[in-house]
């Protein structure tokens, strides 16, 4: 029997990507599968239907997509009434939001569908190529960098002009991850002088190698799983006094910390904002999570005390066609390991897809869900 992998056009609200673009159809095609997908799916990241290879169905309708596909891939998390439309025993493969309305894979494993959670992937090195968390990073943080240079009211690079010569903005990047390394070296690439900061000592020589300064506050916290650990109330207030200091002189602040499934650590209050030069840019990246800073709003936009503080969401669907692709290069690594010689199977041995799996066999398994692991239960 042929496996059929169904993908559909998003609907969350600024959401423009796709799971699967032509590229990985291809790859998905020759593995004797088949490949169906919703009308326009792919239209809004740049991806028309006729882009898509031939061998490729496109259904009449949504509801079609659900009701015939054995393995349904996504970007966002499924809500209910996308579950009661597959059917039984169907493999779900997206960003389903592990730790957000979790009766909802109480609901799948009653139809027996198996859910596998890209954002659960475990971070080892032989996970990289299905890291979804780490290419959407990549894409938020070069976009983080571009929405502050439009949004600043200053040149980044030095210019000499007949007018005199205008001095290089100031930017400072909080969170030596996948996000802050990408904005580090987008902002440089803008001419700026750049400085990246993180608890984490490993992190030094990555900032250094992109060209970088390196702002030692005198805090160190590491973590498990390449996250910080939670700092004590002492480290904390250590921080924050030596970051005030500093923040005095940036143009541009870009904040990056987050930890999935718990709230967006506090880095930045509201008093270190306001001692900030006027015209100074932040853009929080940590803003969904609630923020790495105690003025940011997810999806506003506002001026603090001449400081513009912005909260974007989802800035990775903002460039859609690369995002996208990257995306799909995930996905359809994780699918190359369900299958035998193009027969689709699942090998509960390997720990990618024991470590992702949400629910099996009719029964919710993963740790994040059921509570014995911490996290955001909201």
């Amino acid at each position: 029997m042929t496996t059929t992998v169904g993908f559909v056009k998003e609907r969350k609200d600024g959401e423009s990507r796709v799971a699967l673009v032509p590229e990985t159809a291809e790859k998905i095609l020759k593995l004797g599968w088949q490949v169906l997908f919703e009308p326009d799916a792919g239209e809004a990241a740049g991806f028309p239907n006729d882009a898509y290879p031939d061998m490729c169905q496109m259904a009449k309708k949504r509801e079609d997509v659900f009701h015939a596909a054995d393995i349904l891939v996504g970007v966002d998390a499924l809500n209910e009434d996308d579950l009661a439309a597959l059917k039984n025993d169907a493999v779900v493969v997206g960003m389903v939001s592990p730790y957000q309305q979790q009766q909802r894979f109480e609901t799948a494993a009653g139809k027996n569908i198996t859910v596998f959670s890209m954002e659960l992937i475990p971070r080892t090195t032989r996970a990289q190529a299905m890291d979804v968390l780490s290419s959407q990073a990549s894409v938020a943080g070069y976009k983080a960098v571009l929405m502050a240079a439009s949004e600043a009211p200053r040149f980044f690079p030095m210019l000499t002009t007949a007018a005199g010569t205008i001095r290089p903005a100031s930017v400072l990047v909080i969170g030596a991850g996948v996000a802050g390394l990408q904005a580090m070296a987008t902002a440089r690439r803008l001419g700026a002088n750049v400085t990246g900061y993180d608890v984490r000592p490993e992190t030094v020589e990555q900032v250094k190698s992109l060209g970088a300064k390196f702002l030692d506050l005198g805090v160190e916290a590491v973590g498990e799983g390449g996250y910080a650990r939670a700092l004590t109330d002492e480290e904390k207030q250590t921080q924050q006094e030596n970051l005030a200091k500093h923040l005095t002189s940036v143009d541009v602040l870009i904040t990056t910390a987050a930890v999935p499934g718990r709230p967006a650590p506090r880095i930045i209050t509201t008093q270190m904002v306001n001692d900030m030069k006027p015209g100074s840019v932040i853009v929080d990246l940590g803003a969904e999570g609630g923020g790495n800073c105690e003025p940011t709003e997810a999806g506003v936009t506002k001026l603090v005390n001449n400081v513009k503080v912005i909260g974007p969401k989802n800035l990775s669907a903002t460039v859609p066609l690369h995002a996208s692709e990257m995306y799909s290069r995930n996905v359809w690594n994780l699918l190359n390991l369900m299958h035998e010689e193009g027969r689709f199977a699942i090998n509960w041995e390997d720990d990618i897809l024991a470590g992702c799996a949400v629910t099996k066999a009719g029964a919710v398994v993963h740790p994040a869900v059921t509570g014995e692991q911490a996290g955001d239960k909201s």
